[in-house]
């Protein structure tokens, strides 16, 4: 149809934590949505997955995004841009970015990840 069904899966260190909602029938998605995970001391690495929900069948990956330690150790004061998808399959090819707000905040509770994730296309 020229469209997509896409939603987000947030995992740390590969383990769920995260779905967006699903934005119908469309190449631009727009979510806004804004979350607040606790990440543990000895965290490797935030990885965003861009899926297309399909009702007949397995949903797609579209491609993901990672942010490492070690990105996170590069920008502080966190990071606003758009990000390039990279491939989970290395036999598919993968075209896309997402649009990321990523801050790294600590407080009296621990350090906390606050990611938005805005748009993609």
């Amino acid at each position: 149809t020229g469209s997509s069904d896409p939603y987000c899966i947030v995992k740390i260190d590969n383990e769920p934590i995260i779905r967006t909602a699903t934005v119908w029938k469309t190449l631009s998605p727009f979510w806004g949505e804004e979350y607040e995970v606790h990440l543990q001391p000895t965290f490797h690495s935030v990885s965003i997955y861009v899926m297309d929900e399909d009702a007949l069948s397995r949903d797609d990956v579209i491609g993901k995004v990672c942010i490492t330690r070690a990105m996170l150790a590069e920008h502080p004061k966190g990071y606003s841009g758009w990000v390039s998808l990279s491939e989970v399959d290395p036999d598919e090819e993968v075209q896309g970015e997402i649009h990321l707000c990523v801050e790294l905040l600590e407080g009296e509770g621990g350090r906390r990840l606050r990611c938005t994730v805005l748009e993609a296309r």
